[in-house]
């Protein structure tokens, strides 16, 4: 996979790829939020008060909402049973602040009802963090030893691995947390019409980034296999 200058190709035949999908999910992400973020819903609550009904319509009273820095840095922390919203979510009217809120909330119920796959990505944030922390720099020390030492390139692929699986149980923990969130928020008359047809586009433009995150750790991945797998069958 070497070309004139030992030029890496497998660059371009996998990481290229994953990088302009990845390009274009927080492009279309960021665009979508900031279309819908102008467009107010008629009932005039707040993400935090959509949140809200989203945690008391599935009977989940133990959740505390709470404000936080940052654009698009909401998220729900199960450790502490808060969900945290964005200066352009907590407070905003908007339809992209209660689809995003209500997502959280999501999040939350799923917590609260024992929802499988968020028990399971839960119990594989510790070695998904080693993964992270030491996967590349063990498989690039296993390349530059001795073929008889790929023992050490094993160990680094194998820690790789751990983090594309956790991103392939978070792709369903995100999809289920949004249909949650819509089905809340069309039952209970939160959002209707176009109102909730832009928080479903707001929701599967984000759900489309966590796609694209498996697709490049996956790609990744197999440049990983490829290049190793070629150094095996030189030496």
């Amino acid at each position: 996979m070497y070309g004139f200058y030992y030029y890496d190709y497998t660059y371009f035949l996998f990481m290229l790829p994953a990088f302009l999908i990845a390009m274009y999910a927080q492009i279309k992400v960021q665009y979508t939020f900031s279309k819908y973020s102008t467009i107010y819903n008629t009932r005039g609550l707040t993400g935090a008060q959509a949140a809200q009904r989203v945690l008391m319509n599935n009977n989940v009273t133990n959740v505390a909402i709470e404000r936080v820095s940052g654009h698009l840095s909401d998220h729900y922390d199960p450790s502490t049973n808060v969900i945290r919203l964005s200066d352009d979510v907590y407070s905003s009217t908007s339809v992209a602040a209660a689809g995003v809120a209500a997502h959280e909330a999501g999040h939350a119920v799923q917590q609260n009802q024992g929802y499988l796959p968020i028990k399971i990505r839960s119990a594989m944030v510790p070695v998904t963090k080693l993964g992270s922390f030491l996967s590349m720099p063990i498989i690039l020390l296993g390349l530059l030893l001795p073929v008889q030492y790929s023992f050490v390139v094993n160990i680094g692929i194998i820690l790789f691995s751990m983090i594309v699986v956790f991103e392939l149980i978070t792709l369903p923990v995100e999809i289920n947390a949004s249909r949650r969130a819509i089905d809340t928020l069309e039952q209970t008359d939160t959002l209707y019409g176009e109102e909730l047809d832009g928080a479903k586009e707001v929701l599967r433009a984000a759900a489309f980034t966590y796609l694209a995150s498996v697709f490049s750790s996956a790609m990744s991945l197999l440049r990983i296999l490829l290049i190793t797998g070629n150094r095996r069958g030189r030496d």
